[in-house]
């Protein structure tokens, strides 16, 4: 468990402004006929200019697997991890997973326009990470897709609401249950939320569903974590499998899949989303 100091997460919150602007405008770009690839050019491009770089692009994945994109854009079964390049073409009922990560400021020293920065010590680029998600509707979708993703989306906003100093990562996962089930909803079991902003991904890991007081997997929150969370509700199972590119994870029934994430920081007097749309 990381804590970080007051003017750390001051940083990750401006980083956290400016990564929720860039989502929109890729966002307002989502509609029948856009290439994926055209979104991830979005992204790039708007990084750049915001003196950040992208989390994701490059990440390693294990062996000799690198990730391809700035962007995930996870399509319908696609749980996470959809590459954006080299590119999809997105089609009217689909529903559509974005999920986006930025180190900010890179590689800029101590001081970045004439301000002075703490130094992130992680990583080599001295810059803070956040990390968001988003699901939505390309054109009409049906009428079970809405309910999944404004399901998906109180699933988010239940989990951040336990993410209180005292309360602990089980109280976080029972919320987001307990809105899934109630809905009949499957929530993966396999991937998890966790820890952000001295690197992409830390600890602790943040899970999705009850794991129990007594589990070792269990933490108690602590006023200064940064962490991620980021509930993945399923249409049917909550098994997963591997696509067929290296890189998708995808529900195990084919069924539709969706993915609400922020970064927020447990502050003294209740959490703070740091990626607030």
């Amino acid at each position: 468990m990381l804590i970080k100091k007051s003017e750390e997460i001051q940083i990750i919150a401006e980083g956290g402004k400016i990564l929720t602007k860039i989502l929109k405008k890729v966002l307002s770009q989502v509609k029948p006929g856009v290439n994926t690839k055209d979104l991830e050019e979005i992204a790039v491009v708007e990084i750049a200019k915001a003196g950040g770089r992208p989390a994701f692009k490059d990440y390693p994945m294990g062996g000799d697997l690198f990730f391809p994109s700035a962007l995930c854009t996870s399509i319908n079964e696609e749980v996470v991890h959809g590459p954006a390049v080299p590119g999809r073409v997105l089609n009217s009922g689909d529903i559509l997973s974005v999920d986006i990560g930025m180190e900010w400021p890179y590689k800029k020293g101590s001081k970045w326009q004439g301000r002075n920065f703490p130094i992130n010590p992680h990583s080599e680029g001295g810059g803070y990470f956040t990390d968001m998600a988003r699901t939505v509707a390309v054109g009409k979708i049906s009428s079970e897709a809405h309910k999944l993703l404004k399901t998906t989306n109180k699933c988010l906003e239940a989990g951040i609401a336990q993410a209180k100093v005292g309360n602990s990562l089980n109280d976080i996962g029972k919320a987001i249950e307990n809105i899934a089930s109630k809905a009949g909803f499957g929530i993966v079991r396999d991937m998890v939320g966790h820890g952000v902003g001295y690197q992409a991904h830390e600890a602790p890991d943040i899970y999705h569903y009850a794991i129990g007081e007594n589990s070792l997997l269990n933490q108690k929150l602590k006023e200064g974590m940064v962490i991620a969370i980021e509930p993945m509700i399923t249409e049917g199972t909550w098994k997963i499998t591997e696509g067929d590119n290296d890189f998708s994870i995808i529900t195990a029934d084919r069924k539709l899949s969706a993915h609400f994430e922020n970064t927020i920081t447990i502050a003294k007097n209740g959490p703070k989303i740091l990626t607030k749309i």
